[in-house]
């Protein structure tokens, strides 16, 4: 935005680099990194300098190309970006979306669809670190986006330099580097990056903010003075986060079947912006929700604690029971993922709060999901449930046969004559989208 001419830029060096990637330290020896890769010249350029980095670790970089199959040219362009990582020596996948995306907004739905891919090939393949190429002028025009569409602080700190995801970390080292540097290392290497045109698509509020960058830069909000305010709200965002955190350790118990003990006084004690984004934080992580709930729903529920929830509320997935002395959190029954089929060897994350892992010799025909009341009920009359809440019980993952069922892994309970194996805890462990820590709370 400032106007400079990219060829006044020099190359992104490998010690400049390293500098950039010291922050996510550390990492297993002889790391594999995936790079999202489009074929345009930042992510490009963020394939090179990362292989460069892997390679003096003994590690590998493995490129990842997605064709969103939006236009007919994508599958063809995937290949092309292909050849040219192959002419780098660089190792390389492409993805493609099956999904049919929302028409409501395209370029959401495509980045969803985009990340649920590349999340899901670094689960497959072990990868722990998931690169992405945002630079300087992407978190200029996201803080843009995020005023126009009154964002509170979370959202106006900008492009965070790592989330963690279910399957890996994203990292994004190059967020305060120029695109004009990265452009420059790529004719370094004497590589042509291909240009999507969907990002001269004035449809995109992004593509229409570009058009206005000189304008912007006249007027003082350059992408250099835009992404500095980002990192000045983000230290802002940081330390409220620290103090979220303090407050989830002293005020909650949270228990490896999935539900909450919550001393709602102790979150009535603290600054309210704290107190809340503790609660979205306990909402998120039981709930297993991908997203919080909303400022205004979050803001009556907290101030009717802790009494005044008379004989429940439900939000964000969550019921919220009044007990002696605590408030206690756990999934809404009505809210769990639908049955599914899980045959042998099968991995998946369910219902967004346990990671489920079969057996390969497991019995086949067997299916996962909510215990449910009445079999809820069954196992309490058998002195099988522990003693474990009622409104717990029947939100756990259970196994069903053709007779009904079979197994509850995180009670370590089966039925007599099921195969011993479906009750091992380790089929079934509670690990939600969103840990229990304020390194992640966003309230919107």
């Amino acid at each position: 935005m400032e106007g400079a001419v990219a060829g006044s830029m020099t190359p992104l060096t490998a010690a400049e680099f390293e500098r950039l990637m010291a922050p996510f330290a550390p990492f297993e020896a002889a790391p594999h990194l995936a790079v999202a890769c489009s074929g345009g010249g930042d992510s490009m350029a963020l394939a090179i300098l990362a292989d460069r980095w892997a390679r003096a670790r003994g590690g590998t970089v493995t490129a990842l190309i997605v064709d969103h199959r939006l236009r007919p040219e994508s599958t063809s362009e995937a290949v092309g970006v292909g050849r040219t990582l192959s002419a780098l020596k660089l190792a390389h996948h492409v993805l493609v979306c099956g999904d049919v995306l929302a028409t409501g907004n395209l370029e959401d739905a495509a980045r969803r669809a985009r990340y649920r891919l590349l999340e899901a090939w670094c689960e497959e393949n072990g990868v722990l670190h998931l690169l992405t190429a945002h630079h300087r002028d992407d978190q200029a025009e996201t803080l843009l986006m995020r005023l126009a569409r009154g964002s509170g602080l979370d959202g106006l700190a900008g492009i965070a330099p790592v989330s963690i995801r279910w399957a890996c970390r994203v990292l994004r080292p190059l967020l305060a580097v120029p695109p004009e540097r990265l452009r420059a290392t790529l004719r370094d290497q004497g590589v042509t990056p291909v240009e999507d045109p969907m990002n001269r698509d004035p449809a995109f509020q992004r593509v229409r903010l570009r058009a206005a960058r000189t304008f912007l830069a006249e007027e003082g909000l350059s992408a250099e003075r835009l992404a500095a305010t980002a990192a000045h709200l983000a230290r802002a965002r940081s330390a409220l986060e620290t103090m979220v955190t303090a407050t989830l350790a002293h005020a909650v118990a949270l228990d490896p079947l999935g539900y909450a003990r919550v001393d709602a006084a102790a979150l009535k004690a603290v600054p309210a912006e704290v107190g809340l984004r503790a609660v979205a934080a306990i909402l998120a992580t039981v709930g297993g929700a991908g997203y919080p709930v909303r400022l205004e729903q979050l803001e009556r529920l907290y101030g009717s604690l802790p009494a005044d929830i008379g004989g429940g509320r439900t939000l964000g997935g969550c019921q919220l029971v009044v007990k002696a002395g605590y408030v206690l959190v756990c999934r809404e029954a009505v809210a769990v993922a639908d049955r599914q089929a899980v045959p042998p060897g099968t991995r998946l994350h369910w219902d967004g709060r346990f990671a489920i892992t079969m057996p390969t010799d497991a019995p086949a025909g067997l299916s996962i999901g909510a215990l449910g009341s009445g079999d809820a009920t069954r196992l309490a009359a058998e002195g099988g449930d522990r003693g474990v809440p009622s409104v717990v019980r029947l939100t756990l993952p259970a196994l069903f046969d053709a007779d009904g069922l079979a197994a509850v892994p995180p009670l370590g309970w089966c039925r007599p004559g099921a195969d011993a194996r479906l009750a091992g805890r380790e089929i079934a462990v509670f690990a939600p989208l969103r840990p229990l820590s304020g390194l992640w709370v966003t309230v919107v």
